[in-house]
Protein backbone atom coordinates (compact mmCIF):
# COMPACT_ATOMS: atom_id res chain seq x y z
CA UNK A 1 0.00 0.00 0.00
CA UNK A 2 1.21 3.52 -0.83
CA UNK A 3 2.27 5.53 2.22
CA UNK A 4 1.81 9.25 2.73
CA UNK A 5 4.93 11.08 3.97
CA UNK A 6 3.15 13.89 5.83
CA UNK A 7 -0.29 15.19 6.77
CA UNK A 8 -0.97 18.76 7.88
CA UNK A 9 -4.13 19.31 9.92
CA UNK A 10 -6.17 22.36 10.88
CA UNK A 11 -8.42 21.38 13.76
CA UNK A 12 -11.98 22.59 14.14
CA UNK A 13 -11.98 25.62 16.43
CA UNK A 14 -15.02 24.35 18.35
CA UNK A 15 -16.85 21.01 18.16
CA UNK A 16 -15.58 18.78 15.34
CA UNK A 17 -18.55 17.44 13.37
CA UNK A 18 -17.25 17.33 9.77
CA UNK A 19 -13.99 16.82 7.86
CA UNK A 20 -12.47 18.19 4.67
CA UNK A 21 -9.61 16.57 2.74
CA UNK A 22 -7.70 18.91 0.39
CA UNK A 23 -5.21 17.42 -2.09
CA UNK A 24 -2.41 19.42 -3.71
CA UNK A 25 -1.33 19.31 -7.36
CA UNK A 26 1.60 17.33 -8.76
CA UNK A 27 5.05 18.22 -7.46
CA UNK A 28 3.72 20.18 -4.50
CA UNK A 29 3.02 19.31 -0.85
CA UNK A 30 0.18 19.59 1.63
CA UNK A 31 1.74 22.46 3.56
CA UNK A 32 2.38 24.41 0.33
CA UNK A 33 -1.24 23.95 -0.77
CA UNK A 34 -2.41 25.10 2.67
CA UNK A 35 -0.21 28.20 2.47
CA UNK A 36 -1.53 29.06 -1.01
CA UNK A 37 -5.14 28.77 0.13
CA UNK A 38 -4.48 30.78 3.31
CA UNK A 39 -2.88 33.61 1.30
CA UNK A 40 -5.87 33.80 -1.04
CA UNK A 41 -8.25 33.61 1.92
CA UNK A 42 -6.29 36.48 3.59
CA UNK A 43 -6.15 34.40 6.77
CA UNK A 44 -5.81 30.76 7.75
CA UNK A 45 -8.70 28.73 6.39
CA UNK A 46 -10.47 27.23 9.39
CA UNK A 47 -13.98 26.49 10.60
CA UNK A 48 -15.68 26.02 13.99
CA UNK A 49 -16.81 22.48 13.13
CA UNK A 50 -14.72 21.30 10.14
CA UNK A 51 -11.33 19.63 10.51
CA UNK A 52 -9.16 20.26 7.42
CA UNK A 53 -6.67 17.59 6.35
CA UNK A 54 -3.87 18.44 3.88
CA UNK A 55 -2.00 15.22 2.97
CA UNK A 56 1.28 15.23 1.03
CA UNK A 57 1.53 12.85 -1.90
CA UNK A 58 4.14 10.07 -1.88
CA UNK A 59 7.39 10.40 -3.83
CA UNK A 60 6.82 8.28 -6.94
CA UNK A 61 8.42 7.86 -10.37
CA UNK A 62 6.43 10.14 -12.67
CA UNK A 63 6.32 9.39 -16.37
CA UNK A 64 5.69 13.00 -17.55
CA UNK A 65 8.82 13.95 -15.56
CA UNK A 66 10.94 11.47 -17.54
CA UNK A 67 10.38 8.89 -14.81
CA UNK A 68 12.09 11.01 -12.16
CA UNK A 69 10.50 10.88 -8.67
CA UNK A 70 8.00 13.58 -7.78
CA UNK A 71 5.36 14.10 -5.11
CA UNK A 72 2.38 12.87 -7.12
CA UNK A 73 -0.78 11.00 -6.20
CA UNK A 74 -0.51 8.56 -9.08
CA UNK A 75 1.39 8.12 -12.33
CA UNK A 76 0.14 9.39 -15.67
CA UNK A 77 1.01 7.95 -19.08
CA UNK A 78 0.96 11.56 -20.27
CA UNK A 79 -0.70 14.88 -19.47
CA UNK A 80 -3.45 14.48 -22.02
CA UNK A 81 -7.14 13.70 -21.93
CA UNK A 82 -6.45 11.07 -24.62
CA UNK A 83 -3.88 9.16 -22.53
CA UNK A 84 -4.87 5.92 -20.84
CA UNK A 85 -5.12 5.83 -17.05
CA UNK A 86 -2.62 4.01 -14.84
CA UNK A 87 -5.26 1.99 -13.01
CA UNK A 88 -2.82 0.22 -10.68
CA UNK A 89 -1.33 3.52 -9.51
CA UNK A 90 -4.76 5.11 -9.05
CA UNK A 91 -6.08 2.10 -7.13
CA UNK A 92 -3.06 2.13 -4.81
CA UNK A 93 -3.42 5.76 -3.73
CA UNK A 94 -7.23 5.58 -3.48
CA UNK A 95 -6.90 2.55 -1.20
CA UNK A 96 -4.47 4.50 1.00
CA UNK A 97 -6.55 7.68 1.19
CA UNK A 98 -9.74 5.69 1.79
CA UNK A 99 -8.12 4.28 4.92
CA UNK A 100 -7.61 7.84 6.22
CA UNK A 101 -11.23 8.69 5.39
CA UNK A 102 -12.31 5.54 7.24
CA UNK A 103 -10.29 6.70 10.27
CA UNK A 104 -12.40 9.85 10.36
CA UNK A 105 -15.52 7.68 10.18
CA UNK A 106 -14.29 5.41 12.98
CA UNK A 107 -13.73 8.56 15.08
CA UNK A 108 -17.40 9.49 14.76
CA UNK A 109 -17.56 11.58 11.55
CA UNK A 110 -20.03 9.91 9.18
CA UNK A 111 -19.13 9.76 5.48
CA UNK A 112 -21.96 12.17 4.63
CA UNK A 113 -20.08 14.75 6.73
CA UNK A 114 -16.81 14.39 4.77
CA UNK A 115 -15.90 16.40 1.65
CA UNK A 116 -12.88 15.93 -0.61
CA UNK A 117 -11.34 18.48 -2.94
CA UNK A 118 -8.16 19.31 -4.73
CA UNK A 119 -6.22 21.22 -7.33
CA UNK A 120 -5.14 19.72 -10.68
CA UNK A 121 -4.00 16.13 -9.99
CA UNK A 122 -5.39 16.51 -6.46
CA UNK A 123 -8.75 17.28 -8.03
CA UNK A 124 -8.52 14.17 -10.19
CA UNK A 125 -7.82 12.14 -7.04
CA UNK A 126 -10.94 13.66 -5.48
CA UNK A 127 -12.98 12.58 -8.50
CA UNK A 128 -11.71 8.99 -8.28
CA UNK A 129 -12.53 8.88 -4.58
CA UNK A 130 -15.99 10.41 -4.97
CA UNK A 131 -17.24 8.52 -8.00
CA UNK A 132 -15.61 5.10 -7.68
CA UNK A 133 -14.06 4.39 -4.27
CA UNK A 134 -16.14 6.32 -1.71
CA UNK A 135 -19.48 7.34 -3.18
CA UNK A 136 -21.00 7.95 0.25
CA UNK A 137 -19.05 11.22 0.69
CA UNK A 138 -20.88 14.51 1.16
CA UNK A 139 -19.32 16.33 -1.77
CA UNK A 140 -16.41 16.86 -4.16
CA UNK A 141 -14.71 20.07 -5.31
CA UNK A 142 -12.12 20.11 -8.10
CA UNK A 143 -10.02 22.96 -9.39
CA UNK A 144 -8.30 22.88 -12.81
CA UNK A 145 -8.77 19.12 -13.14
CA UNK A 146 -9.93 16.58 -15.71
CA UNK A 147 -10.60 12.89 -16.31
CA UNK A 148 -9.09 10.90 -19.16
CA UNK A 149 -11.36 9.69 -21.94
CA UNK A 150 -12.66 6.20 -21.13
CA UNK A 151 -11.93 6.83 -17.44
CA UNK A 152 -12.59 4.02 -14.99
CA UNK A 153 -14.99 6.47 -13.30
CA UNK A 154 -17.24 6.58 -16.37
CA UNK A 155 -17.15 2.81 -16.55
CA UNK A 156 -18.13 2.52 -12.87
CA UNK A 157 -21.05 4.95 -13.17
CA UNK A 158 -22.30 3.28 -16.35
CA UNK A 159 -22.40 -0.07 -14.57
CA UNK A 160 -24.28 1.46 -11.62
CA UNK A 161 -26.76 3.90 -13.20
CA UNK A 162 -28.93 4.38 -10.11
CA UNK A 163 -26.15 4.71 -7.54
CA UNK A 164 -26.07 7.73 -5.25
CA UNK A 165 -23.22 10.15 -6.06
CA UNK A 166 -21.81 13.19 -4.19
CA UNK A 167 -22.51 16.65 -5.64
CA UNK A 168 -19.62 18.19 -7.59
CA UNK A 169 -18.31 21.76 -7.70
CA UNK A 170 -15.83 22.27 -10.53
CA UNK A 171 -13.71 25.36 -11.23
CA UNK A 172 -11.49 25.90 -14.27
CA UNK A 173 -9.48 28.89 -15.51
CA UNK A 174 -10.42 29.99 -19.02
CA UNK A 175 -6.76 30.80 -19.71
CA UNK A 176 -5.38 27.51 -18.33
CA UNK A 177 -2.35 26.64 -20.46
CA UNK A 178 -1.53 23.30 -18.78
CA UNK A 179 -4.98 21.72 -18.48
CA UNK A 180 -7.20 23.28 -21.17
CA UNK A 181 -10.64 24.24 -19.95
CA UNK A 182 -12.11 22.07 -22.73
CA UNK A 183 -10.76 18.99 -20.90
CA UNK A 184 -12.41 20.06 -17.67
CA UNK A 185 -15.69 20.85 -19.39
CA UNK A 186 -15.71 17.52 -21.24
CA UNK A 187 -15.20 15.68 -17.93
CA UNK A 188 -18.02 17.69 -16.37
CA UNK A 189 -20.39 16.96 -19.28
CA UNK A 190 -19.62 13.25 -19.11
CA UNK A 191 -20.29 13.16 -15.36
CA UNK A 192 -23.63 14.97 -15.52
CA UNK A 193 -24.74 12.62 -18.32
CA UNK A 194 -24.04 9.79 -15.88
CA UNK A 195 -26.20 11.32 -13.16
CA UNK A 196 -23.79 13.46 -11.14
CA UNK A 197 -25.30 16.71 -9.86
CA UNK A 198 -22.60 19.23 -10.74
CA UNK A 199 -21.80 22.89 -11.19
CA UNK A 200 -19.08 24.10 -13.57
CA UNK A 201 -17.60 27.56 -13.02
CA UNK A 202 -15.24 29.02 -15.66
CA UNK A 203 -12.85 31.62 -14.22
CA UNK A 204 -12.03 34.68 -16.32
CA UNK A 205 -8.36 35.66 -16.72
CA UNK A 206 -7.19 32.64 -14.69
CA UNK A 207 -4.41 30.27 -15.81
CA UNK A 208 -3.52 27.01 -14.03
CA UNK A 209 -3.99 28.51 -10.58
CA UNK A 210 -6.39 29.35 -7.77
CA UNK A 211 -8.17 32.65 -7.31
CA UNK A 212 -9.40 34.45 -4.20
CA UNK A 213 -13.00 34.66 -5.49
CA UNK A 214 -12.84 30.91 -6.07
CA UNK A 215 -11.92 30.29 -2.42
CA UNK A 216 -14.81 32.44 -1.18
CA UNK A 217 -17.30 30.62 -3.44
CA UNK A 218 -15.92 27.28 -2.30
CA UNK A 219 -16.38 28.22 1.37
CA UNK A 220 -20.06 29.08 0.83
CA UNK A 221 -20.62 25.84 -1.07
CA UNK A 222 -18.83 23.84 1.62
CA UNK A 223 -20.82 25.33 4.51
CA UNK A 224 -24.05 24.64 2.64
CA UNK A 225 -23.10 20.96 2.40
CA UNK A 226 -21.52 20.74 5.86
CA UNK A 227 -23.47 23.14 8.09
CA UNK A 228 -22.47 23.50 11.72
CA UNK A 229 -24.37 21.23 14.08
Amino acid sequence: MTRLPKIDIVSATKRHSASLFLFHGSGSAGNNFKEWIDILNREELKFPHIKIIYPTAPLLPYTPNNGMPSHVWFDRKGISIDASEDNESINSICTTVTEFIDKEISNGISSDRIVVGGFSMGGALSLYLSYKYKLSLAGCCVMSSFLNKNSLIYENLQKNPNIRTPPLLQFHGIEDTLIPIQWGRESYNNLIKLGVIAQFIPLDNVDHELGDNQIQFFKKWLLNILPEK
